[in-house]
């Protein structure tokens, strides 16, 4: 990352670099190009101030004995005839020789030695009688815009170059707090130190990186908490239906038993597994509902009846279940809702002294379904703590379980995005569950 960052801002620098030596070098020509017209244009006049153009077409040249303007550089023409100066054979005779008798213009002769010349015309009256050429080499000028042009080469590379190793040095002291938080995450995944990074001595951006890992490790640490305790709790309800079946089957097989006996030591086991399968389908629906895949809807008011039913069938001597309320749709299975409701109406059907009562609430954005019991009710100092594993509102009770049912109720519930609180009423326990009316 440091020398790709490095890369893009020497990409950056380059362009803009490239950009300044272009317009400087392309300025510094024509700057360098004015110049050598200008000084064309000073020798052309302050010659023309030495010459004299008469009515018969003739120029006269009044050259001071002290100062000697017409220098080598400098032609002056009669009509077409060179009677100052003399520019030798070749490109550049040729080029002054076009100017002659055209009026003001310049003329360049092709490198190498490339000269630079100003026609400046001789006037008499409203006719040109005579033309004064200047010229001037250009060589200087092609040095200076060479020297120029690699100096600037010259200055962009070390640019660059100072650029990329300033900027890679500059990132790189940017990462290390970044490193050494990938260094610190690499020796707690080794040692399984539950620590964090804090927000202490970091830059802004890092310490708002370092808060988001914060929490995201603190969630990973409660997600596995939660996963321990949930192996825990169903390793300790399961002990007691299994060993049970065990038992059962230590005592058919190690004596005689007489067809009574082996019938209730059948009865026996088949409950036992009944509640062994009870456990792990409600452990297996939480899982599907947190992972979000568990589509479907279900009509709550027939699953409460259906719940009644079958507590009349399989309970003939547990108070009765009332059904209460219209059609009520929730946005999960029916298999997840009654793994919800059922724990709860075994809990009513455990402490109900004459009825239970259903009720089913259809809301704008949830089901609201209360399940209500005219038992003792749960005894203020334990409240909400009835939800935790392993918890009774009666310890001396001698019903079995160890007290999975409600928390894995509301576990399943805040998994399918509702929620199962304690209605603080008297006598009795109420039970509120919340539930969406969109599937997740």
């Amino acid at each position: 990352m440091r020398h790709r960052l490095a890369l893009l801002a020497l990409a950056a620098t380059a362009v803009w670099v490239i950009l300044l030596a272009v317009a400087f070098n392309i300025a510094l020509a024509v700057r360098l190009h004015q110049q050598a017209d200008k000084l064309l244009r000073s020798r052309a006049q302050a010659v023309s101030t030495t010459v004299q153009a008469r009515s018969d077409g003739s120029v006269v040249l009044h050259e001071p004995t002290h100062h000697r303007a017409l220098d080598s550089g400098i032609w002056i023409y009669q009509g077409s005839r060179l009677i100052a100066g003399s520019p030798g054979p070749g490109p550049t005779r040729a080029a002054a020789d076009r100017l002659v008798g055209h009026g003001r213009g310049y003329a360049q002769t092709p490198e190498p030695h490339a000269m630079r010349l100003f026609a400046l015309p001789i006037q008499y009256d409203t006719g040109q009688v005579g033309t004064i050429v200047s010229s001037v080499n250009l060589d200087p000028y092609s040095s200076t815009t060479d020297t120029a042009l690699a100096c600037s080469i010259s200055l962009a590379v070390l640019l660059l170059g100072g650029t990329y190793l300033v900027t890679r040095a500059v990132i790189g002291r940017a990462l290390r707090p970044v490193a050494e938080m990938s260094e610190q995450a690499t020796q707690w995944s080794q040692t399984g130190a539950a620590q964090r990074f804090g927000a202490a001595s970091r830059p802004a951006e890092l310490a708002a990186l370092a808060a988001r890992l914060d929490e995201l490790l603190d969630h990973l640490a409660t997600v596995l908490r939660h996963e321990q305790q949930q192996t825990a709790e169903l390793s300790h309800e399961l002990r007691t239906p299994l060993a049970r079946i065990t038992a059962e089957i230590d005592w058919l097989t190690t004596r005689p038993r007489t067809p009574s006996e082996q019938h209730t030591s059948h009865q026996a086991i088949a409950a036992a597994a009944t509640d062994m399968q009870r456990i792990c389908e409600s452990l297996l629906s939480e899982a599907r509902t947190r992972s979000g895949h568990l589509p479907g809807r279900c009509d709550m008011i027939e699953l409460a009846r259906d719940l009644a039913r079958r507590n009349t069938t399989e309970h003939p001597d547990s108070p009765p279940i009332t059904v209460h309320g219209t059609t009520a749709t929730a946005g999960i299975s029916a298999t997840v809702a009654e793994r919800i409701l059922t724990p709860l109406l075994d809990n009513a059907r455990r402490y109900a002294t004459h009825t239970i009562t259903i009720e089913c609430t259809q809301l704008p954005n949830a089901v609201m379904v209360t399940v209500r019991d005219d038992g003792p009710g749960v005894p203020e100092d334990i409240g909400d703590a009835v939800f935790e594993p392993g918890r009774r509102a009666d310890p001396t009770d001698d019903h079995d379980g160890a007290g999975l049912g409600l928390a894995l109720a509301r576990r399943l519930a805040r998994a399918a995005g509702g929620d199962i609180q304690l209605a603080p009423t008297s006598p009795g326990a109420t039970f509120t569950i919340t539930l969406p009316t969109g599937g997740r």
